[in-house]
């Protein structure tokens, strides 16, 4: 779906279940999709379904969202302020470039003059909010309106300003002159052309008082700016000033960008979860204590409720500052408006996303656990209560009915977050014992800190367990079964954040066909969500992502058209389905050798490759110079010194030479490896079949604090097996690699290391679910494959199912992308009149196909 942010150009996705007239009349009929011919041809594939068993229930909150301030998801997008840095408190702790006057520049009328200061002293608005405009107005300039100020330039291009829309502009403000001042207000583009009539503000006196006004479009434009000056001479001080579009969802007031909140609606979550991420766990864990404090502080709750102009900033772990403008009592909120369950993210104590320290200050720990119990109260408590009062003040006297919270995020150090967040479970359960308190497993999918942190969680007996990982389209294929052997007596899996690394339909089809495998897995895996919901595409930290934008357009990803197509036809039970596997896919580990280094000098020398028969396939002591190797990814400075094979560029990253032929299989690699220099240690290559696909033994890295195999394909890599062993410099080490088929045996220094078998890679996958409100049957299949799939499909004698099923397809080239201005990947929707117990369906290729089969 893309949309603009106005009524005019903004709609609400038609339901995917139209009726069959409908579809009859308007559906086109996709390729192989609806039967029909008159020789049914032999069947690649055979799906057999047990509609008389029933599966797993599913969760009613099983498919959500994450949203996160990354990629400028709240300020410049999802929050509807259009006045970037309005309480001029941006600085170098946000971002490099940043100043207090970042996005404002001086602005006159009039010939007037003066000069613009931001002043943090005790003149201040109040005590979270350091800073202030301070104008120092010469009293010159002539002609109606002549003042001196400043003009905001929003963020990035500038403000989208509609025609015919109304933006309602505020402003704290103070004067020393007796008589008062008058602010002169506008909108203009860049090179002055007016968007609106002025609006004029009377400031009264010299104490802080919030003024407001309206102005209305008489234009549109991208580059909109917002001026304010003052007329007159004396000092005026100006902080929080805003300009606000009327038109937010729902029309809430401080609320959100309606075009972007339409999209996260229109994917019926079952839950909310926020703020975080990595906002939660990085940073210092104390709170705001005095104007001057530093605002590297993690993400804590109490900052970001009551009046916005009491709401303290804070960096943004992404880079960029955050201003609380949407804070917690907005997300509640949002997530009621849109009908999912709320379900904040508070921090452990125990910081992650590389920062990896645990807190030892008891007084701390018991202030933050203090303040969850506290959150609770502001969710769930009367309006009586403390907390529910606060609450019952910003507009909410009713509780919003919190019913899962999770603590923590990613943390690295498995043993210290377990003893803390004890602490803050045994609290909650006394406290709220109708609270399920979420653990998690870490930030990769395996490992030593995912099985040590699963190991504590299964011994202390949680209820749910947060797994996050983001991985290559590959590893999606392989690893549909993942959760067929979790314990189900076991806790309960949240899967908070996942996708497969980049945005293109192949990505989605991967993740599709993972889907497939939650849902048949429902009774392990209760909640799950796509990360990062929410991208700009002039200010993007992470990329893939669901739903991407810019000042004045929306749009969703590939991605984003399978999470709404599984989300809004999830249905109610699983019931028991299994098919055929695609042949070949038990094929070898195939793939030349490499070497490479990152951040890293090191030196090679006598590699040997040779086949499991015996014979040589490679042999190299450089005595001959590196023409046997060529380079692939990264540069590098290479060269012979020595006798052995040199990079010697401590800065070159992701850089190996490669040598041999992406055909080999069976095969033994051996060289020695020694680091000279720098910060991790040495990647050794095999199965590398072109620049972004290919394995590497990673030895020391992430400087150089464990190893791993790291899986990379289409450019996007994912861990395989890993540990903590760390690399010397100035030792020699003998390395060996040996390939069979399937599996790859790691040896260091004769001794093995590691092994593991790739699991095959099946681009067929299907799940069928029962819906109780129609009855309808739910077949889904996913075919990831350049080739059409012919299926047949057999309910069973007992099945009683119409003739006719409604189709809903998106089918699409492998590399095809949505953009603002062409989406490739959208659903179709037909009939196909063939059903029955048993019927043979064409899936298309590259295809991801719902049949809704009527039981009634």
């Amino acid at each position: 779906m893309r949309s603009r942010k106005h009524p005019s150009r903004a709609r609400r996705a038609r339901p995917l279940l139209l009726s069959a007239l409908a579809l009859a009349v308007t559906a086109p009929l996709l390729p192989g999709g609806a039967g029909g011919a008159s020789a049914a041809p032999r069947p690649d594939y055979a799906i057999r379904v047990d509609t008389a068993a029933t599966g797993p229930d599913i969760s009613d909150s099983m498919y959500g969202l994450f949203l996160e301030d990354i990629n400028f998801a709240a300020d410049g997008g999802l929050y509807a302020e259009l006045v970037r840095n309005r309480s001029f408190e941006f600085g170098p702790a946000d971002h490099a470039s940043y100043t207090p006057m970042t996005a404002w520049s001086e602005a006159s009328r009039g010939g007037a003059t003066g000069t613009a200061a931001v002043v943090n002293d005790g003149e201040r608005l109040n005590e979270t909010n350091r800073q202030y405009l301070r104008l120092s107005l010469a009293g010159d300039g002539a002609g109606a309106g002549a003042g001196f100020g400043v003009r905001n330039a929003g963020f990035f291009t500038g403000m989208e300003i509609t025609e015919g829309d109304a933006y309602d502009f505020s402003v704290w403000a103070r004067t020393d002159r007796p008589a008062g001042t008058e602010l002169r207000v506008s909108l203009g583009t860049e090179d002055g052309t007016p968007l609106a009539a002025d609006a004029a503000v009377s400031v009264a006196d010299d104490t802080w008082t919030k003024y407001t006004g309206t102005l209305t479009a008489t234009a549109s434009a991208a580059d909109g700016s917002l001026t304010v000056t003052a007329g007159g001479a004396g000092t005026v001080r100006l902080d929080m000033v805003s300009l606000f579009p009327q038109d937010t969802f729902l029309g809430r007031e401080n609320g959100l960008r309606r075009d972007l909140a339409e999209h996260i609606a229109a994917l019926e979550p079952g839950f909310l979860r926020f703020p975080g991420g990595c906002l939660v766990n990085t940073g210092t864990h104390e709170g705001y204590q005095a104007p001057d404090w530093p605002r590297e502080r993690s993400y804590q709750w109490k900052e970001t409720v009551g009046p916005v102009e009491e709401r303290a900033v804070n960096h943004n772990f992404w880079g960029y500052n955050q201003s609380y403008g949407l804070g917690y009592y907005e997300y509640f909120q949002f997530a009621e408006d849109i009908g999912a369950m709320p379900l904040p993210v508070v921090p452990a104590l125990v910081t992650g996303c590389g920062e990896n320290r645990a807190t030892d200050d008891p007084a701390l720990l018991a202030r933050h656990v203090q303040d969850t119990l506290d959150l609770i109260e502001f969710a769930n408590g009367p309006a009586t209560s403390e907390w529910g009062a606060v609450r019952a003040r910003m507009g909410h006297p009713e509780p919003f009915g919190m019913t899962h919270l999770a603590v923590g995020n990613e943390e690295n150090l498995p043993d210290a977050f377990m003893e803390r967040f004890a602490e803050f479970r045994e609290a909650i359960e006394d406290a709220h014992p109708g609270i399920t308190v979420i653990s998690n497993s870490g930030p990769s999918a395996s490992g030593p800190t995912f099985d040590r942190a699963w190991e504590l969680n299964r011994q202390a007996g949680v209820d749910m367990v947060d797994e996050h990982y983001y991985q290559s389209p590959a590893w999606f294929l392989a690893n549909n079964e993942r959760y067929d052997s979790y314990d189900r007596e076991g806790p309960d899996v949240f899967l908070g954040e996942y996708a497969s690394r980049d945005n293109r339909f192949a990505n989605a089809l991967a993740e599709a066909a993972f889907m497939t495998g939650l849902e048949r897995n429902a009774d392990v895996v209760r909640l799950a969500s796509y990360a990062p919901l929410l991208a700009h595409s002039q200010g993007t930290q992470w990329r893939p992502d669901l739903i991407w934008f810019d000042n004045d357009a929306s749009w969703g990803s590939a991605s984003y058209e399978v999470q709404k197509l599984f989300a809004t036809n999830t249905g109610d039970e699983v019931v028991p389905s299994r098919a055929t596997a695609s042949p070949g896919r038990e094929a070898p580990i195939t793939g030349a050798v490499g070497l490479g280094t990152w951040a890293t000098s090191a030196a090679y020398d006598d590699v040997a490759v040779t086949a499991a028969d015996g014979r040589t396939l490679l042999a190299d002591d450089f005595s001959a110079g590196t023409g046997q190797w060529s380079p692939t990814t990264g540069a590098g400075t290479w060269g012979v010194e020595n006798g052995a094979l040199v990079q010697s560029d401590l800065t070159s990253t992701e850089n190996m030479l490669v040598a041999g032929d992406p055909a080999w299989s069976d095969y033994d690699l051996e060289l020695t490896a020694t680091k000279r220099a720098g910060s991790e240690g040495f990647l050794i290559g095999f199965g590398v079949r072109d620049t972004g696909t290919y394995y590497w033994w990673n030895l020391g890295g992430w400087n150089n604090t464990r190893s791993a195999v790291e899986q990379a394909t289409g450019g996007a890599r994912a861990e395989v097996v890993g540990d903590g062993t760390t690399i010397e410099t100035g030792r020699a080490y003998d390395i060996r690699v040996e390939v069979r088929g399937r599996t790859a045996t790691l040896f260091l220094d004769g001794r093995e290391w590691g092994s593991f078998t790739e699991p095959a890679t099946e681009p067929f996958r299907q799940v069928v679910t029962r819906d109780e409100a129609t009855g309808d049957l739910i077949v889904k299949v996913v075919n990831a494959q350049d080739a059409e799939a012919v299926t047949s499909v057999d309910l069973g004698r007992r099945a009683r199912v119409g003739r006719t099923a409604h189709v809903t397809t998106l089918h699409g080239d492998p590399d095809a992308v949505n953009t603002e201005t062409e989406r490739p990947i959208a659903p179709r929707e037909s009939v196909f009149r063939h059903a029955g117990n048993r019927f043979t369906y064409t899936f298309p290729p590259h295809s991801v196909t719902f049949l809704r089969l009527s039981t009634r």
